[in-house]
């Protein structure tokens, strides 16, 4: 079961910036961990910390219990868990397969009929909080799906989050996640304007910061991405390159639903940009760039 470390094995596959983070986080939790990557060298790091690694997805499916994916967009979560020779058809009946990309709603439909029909249950469960939350442990995990998966996930979701709430059906962990993703385009369009304001009226942005952050302006980009900034740290926690392909699920969401989001039509604008001027690896409040 989940809740026994000793006897759970606990598949992970994308152990990108944050996939790597939750790992280390579950395997000082207890648990035994395989994964694959496309090079071994990826993944020596955890090897060396006492992952499994296998050379293919199906290898992860075929040995674990709770299959975890975190990996780039729709179409790689489609791939690894659809294909013909992929995480659903290699996993034992009886298996609990947990998507934590932020993906299409649609897609994890999908995903949760196909392995219904197997034995297998899945969770949609996208996660908040960037490199920090990932390595901290501190998550904010939505989750859709049958309400005993997710309750036999939860020891798992206790160890790499904070704040983990059921949203409801499947699918709805990522229209959660939609509906976080336009918030956070607005909300970093308007940082990015705060601190470029502050500068140039001749103020100091730290010590505006300093102010407006335990106020009505407080939000966890001002209080986390807003210091990078200041300082021209650009690195990621998350890229430019995978916001884009949120805002984009989002905004084809948005179309479904017949919402007209102008905020995030814009900040989707402005990022476009900078993905055209090859800031796609930056992190996301490489925004401020833009504000130049």
């Amino acid at each position: 079961m989940v809740n026994n470390t000793s006897e759970t094995v606990v598949g992970f596959i994308g152990i990108g910036v944050m996939g790597k983070s939750m790992v280390l986080n579950l395997l000082k939790g207890g648990y035994e961990i395989h994964v694959f990557t496309r090079t071994k060298a990826k993944a020596q790091e955890l090897i060396d910390q006492g992952c499994a690694w296998h050379t293919s997805p199906a290898g992860v499916a075929g040995a674990a219990d709770v299959i975890i994916t975190m990996v780039g967009s729709p179409r790689d979560v489609e791939e690894i868990y659809l294909a013909e020779d992929g995480v659903l058809a290699k996993a034992r009946k009886g298996t609990l397969v947990i998507d934590m990309t932020t993906s299409s709603p649609q897609l994890a439909e999908k995903i949760y009929k196909q392995a219904k029909g197997l034995g297998i249950s899945a969770l949609d469960a996208p996660v908040s909080g960037g490199d920090i939350g990932a390595q901290q442990g501190t998550l904010s995990i939505m989750v859709g799906g049958d309400q005993d998966a997710f309750e036999q996930a939860r020891p798992l979701f206790e160890i790499m989050g904070k704040n983990i709430v059921y949203q409801g059906v499947a699918g709805s962990g990522q229209h959660c996640k939609m509906a976080n993703q336009i918030a956070v385009a607005s909300t970093m369009m308007g940082v990015c304007e705060s601190l470029r304001y502050a500068e140039k009226a001749g103020l100091d942005p730290a010590t505006v910061l300093q102010s407006i952050e335990a106020g009505a302006a407080g939000s966890w980009t001002l209080s986390n991405l807003a210091p990078r900034m200041i300082k021209g740290d650009f690195g990621p926690g998350f890229y430019v390159k995978h916001f884009i392909k949120d805002m984009n699920i989002a905004l084809e969401s948005c179309a479904d639903i017949g919402l007209q989001a102008r905020g995030l039509q814009l900040a989707k604008g402005l990022y476009d940009q900078i993905a055209a001027e090859g800031g796609e690896y930056l992190g996301t409040h490489a925004l401020y760039k833009q504000y130049e």
